[in-house]
């Protein structure tokens, strides 16, 4: 699982800069790229990128639920130390 999360946070990322070269100066690499945004490329590009983001979302609350135990774990912990 840590490839496939590596590995979809790269692709979200590049996503994210193309994005941003995109806002900032109105050029779109992938697009440069392959050809023009309808290519048959770019349109896989755009496809991966998207299913790279979502599976981030899951990366996410995944993260979220390691966060949430643990703390919850440290507060248990001191309510224990303070109650003995």
């Amino acid at each position: 699982m840590v490839v496939i999360d590596k590995t979809a946070l790269t692709l979200a990322i590049i996503g994210a800069l193309n994005w941003g070269s995109i806002g900032v100066f109105g050029f779109d690499i992938v697009a440069w790229i392959f050809g023009g945004q309808q290519s048959i490329g770019a349109r896989i590009i755009y496809s991966v990128v998207a299913l790279a983001g979502i599976w981030c979302i899951s990366v996410l609350f995944r993260s979220w639920g390691t966060a949430i135990e643990r703390d919850t774990a440290e507060e248990t912990a001191a309510f224990d130390n303070q109650t003995r």
